[in-house]
């Protein structure tokens, strides 16, 4: 379980890196990251070990705008001191890398803690520098007005986003309870934009959620069947949202309810793990969540830069080691929920079923700074136990089933998680 007592985690940002381009906290929350001074403040000249770098051309522009700037009402020392901090980091040309003032800071880790007020969709930033949803949370308010994964933001509040950075965007998106924002969408393979007003609000955040029903297939049509149908076939399933806070807990509830439940099942025929518009969250989380499936070896590998290469391995035992497995991936799975589905594919423990996930391949620590700040700064690369960098390119589905809205209307189960259950019951 990651509680408030973890020091200097790392994390996979999706949430963090993708950052939290709507959700400001209402609640304070604490988390013990190790507390981190920055090695050249603005009382120090002293370049970093290895480096040969002259500050005085920082430190004239900063005493020009202070002595002859005309606005003096503007000249914001801390704000100076802020956006110089962004822009040496925006330089890195990594849109995973960022600096976290302290609003902004508490806002994440109230995120992360499971609470915050927004619009719930993780933003992030195309290639092309174009402001983008990586994936609406479910039941957000986001979700609810139509925002999907992959939309383009084009305005906000008729502001366009064109050249913002992401916290511009998190700035003019954020907001109190029951206020509303109008984004300017271009949805994926649409040809214009259109308006979606959002009314923001407080979202709990329940990480995992779970169920063991009876299911009934007719052709390509699976549906849950009554519970009274003695010949039915049953599944499983387990929905992880983000890899947070409070994630590994529930976890453990959950799956120890599914395998009560399935003890009692008669012809249980496998599980299916959904991690659709997961946008991921901290790395030990998914090392936690798939050593539930994998008895032994490497869930995940690292390479620092200098070449170096690290795994982690499986780190408990799991309860659901031989149950057959699939799991749900879309263009919103990054990160986190990418290293999951990659392991449990390279270990021959499941088939990936849906659309080729969002790729992220990068792994980020969280350093608090002074005053409240932090930066989250990409110190790795992630591979799947096999070797293969998901970076920008995602992971491709074993079985490809695009989301078909009209095939999913109305119906309990979407045509995605229908494909699912077809795998199993076969």
């Amino acid at each position: 379980m990651q509680s408030s007592g973890k020091k200097l985690q790392i994390v996979i940002l999706m949430i963090v890196c993708v950052l939290v381009g709507y959700a400001f906290g209402t609640r304070s929350v604490t988390l013990a990251w190790k507390d981190y001074k920055p090695v050249i403040g603005i009382e120090s000249k002293t370049p970093p070990p290895g480096q040969n770098i002259d500050f005085s051309l920082l430190y004239e522009v900063l005493e020009r705008v202070n002595r002859d700037y005309y606005d003096k009402t503007k000249v914001d020392s801390q704000k100076l001191l802020y956006g110089a901090i962004s822009g040496m980091l925006e330089s890195l040309d990594d849109p995973y890398t960022s600096f976290f003032p302290p609003k902004e800071n508490e806002a994440f880790k109230t995120q992360m803690a499971g609470e915050f007020s927004g619009i719930g969709a993780e933003l992030g930033m195309t290639s092309d520098k174009r402001i983008t949803v990586i994936s609406p949370l479910d039941d957000s308010p986001a979700q609810k007005a139509g925002i999907r994964s992959g939309d383009i933001i084009v305005k906000v509040n008729e502001e366009s986003t064109l050249g913002w950075s992401i916290q511009e965007a998190v700035e003019k998106i954020r907001g109190e309870k029951g206020t509303p924002v109008t984004l300017n969408v271009l949805h994926d393979k649409a040809k214009s934009p259109v308006d979606v007003k959002v009314v923001r609000d407080t979202i709990q955040l329940e990480s995992v959620t779970s169920w063991v029903k009876k299911v009934e297939c007719k052709g390509d049509e699976c549906s849950p069947a009554p519970s009274s149908c003695e010949s039915c076939a049953a599944v499983a399933y387990i929905r992880v949202s983000q890899f947070g806070d409070r994630t590994n807990e529930e976890w453990v509830k959950k799956v120890n309810e599914v395998y009560a439940e399935m003890q009692k099942q008669h012809n249980v025929k496998g599980v299916i793990l959904d991690v659709r518009n997961n946008p991921g969250g901290y790395l030990t989380d998914a090392v936690f969540i798939a050593s539930e499936f994998i008895d032994s070896g490497v869930i995940v590998r690292q390479e620092d830069g200098t070449g170096k290469d690290a795994s982690l391995s499986v780190s408990r035992k799991g309860l659901l080691l031989d149950v057959p497995l699939v799991v749900l991936i879309n263009k919103g799975s990054a990160s986190a929920s990418e290293i999951v589905s990659g392991a449990l594919r390279d270990h021959e423990r499941a088939k990936l079923i849906g659309e080729t996930s969002f790729g992220k391949g990068t792994i980020q620590q969280a350093l608090d700074m002074d005053a409240g700040s932090s930066i989250h700064l990409t110190i790795a690369k992630w591979l799947t136990p096999n070797g293969t960098w998901v970076h920008e390119k995602g992971l491709e589905p074993d079985i490809t089933v695009a989301f078909d809205q009209k095939k999913s209307d109305g119906k309990e189960f979407d045509n995605q998680l229908q494909r699912a259950v077809q795998e199993l019951v076969k």
